[in-house]
């Protein structure tokens, strides 16, 4: 579990200046399903590609398209 306190307005003064994505990301990590997924598809070691995708799809997870290595 995080060792914030989501009591404490000082622990939340950096939220005011993310961008949506990073909000989105806060909420996300702090969802207990969220974490036991990533957990479950960790533990495998090298997950397929599918299971890469279905996890994306279950959570709305979108990763730009990174730009090749030349040869």
């Amino acid at each position: 579990m995080l060792g914030i306190d989501w009591r404490l307005p000082a622990a939340y003064r950096h939220v005011k200046h993310i961008p949506a994505a990073g909000f989105a990301w806060e909420y996300l990590r702090r969802n207990d399903e969220y974490r036991q997924d990533f957990q479950t598809i960790e533990s495998t070691g090298q997950p397929t590609g599918r299971d890469l995708e279905a996890f994306a799809h279950r959570w709305g997870l979108r990763f730009p398209v990174r730009s090749r290595r030349a040869a």
